[in-house]
């Protein structure tokens, strides 16, 4: 199994500080011959209408020396998990990837992420690392 990112236990805090249910630490996707595992699942039951609902999250720190090339590989694990959930008819069909706030507020507003974001349709879970909270639910 992968390490655990850096901000792995912060962002797994302030899921539960928000209500949500950790239901894996982490959560394996299988398919076909491809075995991987996304950082967290978790569950809320949110209404009557949305009933429950299941969500995969992947974790990256952005610590690398290049940021792109941190974005390059979380976009492209974004995408094979995402891709490997929907064909697999996983009961979780969301996923978000989670980061710290200061990178969201920084890197992420370049044009050419914001770009990419929209067009790969990223969902985004922006978390405040030192407080340990939501700040934000980008889909």
């Amino acid at each position: 199994m992968p390490a655990k990112d850096l901000y792995h236990e912060a962002v797994k805090n302030a899921l539960i500080k928000d209500g949500w249910t950790i239901t894996a630490d982490p959560y394996p996707i299988e398919y076909e011959d491809a075995e991987l595992y996304p950082d967290l699942a978790i569950e809320k039951f949110i209404s009557e209408e949305q009933r429950q609902r299941k969500i995969i999250i992947e974790i990256k720190s952005f610590l690398g020396p290049s940021m792109m090339k941190d974005f390059e590989m979380a976009l492209g694990q974004y995408i094979f998990y995402r891709d490997l959930i929907q064909l697999g008819q996983d009961e979780y069909q969301e996923i978000y990837l989670a980061i710290k706030d200061e990178i969201y507020k920084t890197f992420f507003q370049r044009r050419s992420i914001q770009a990419v974001i929209k067009r790969h349709q990223l969902d985004l879970l922006v978390v405040n690392i030192e407080k340990e909270e939501v700040v934000q639910w980008i889909n």
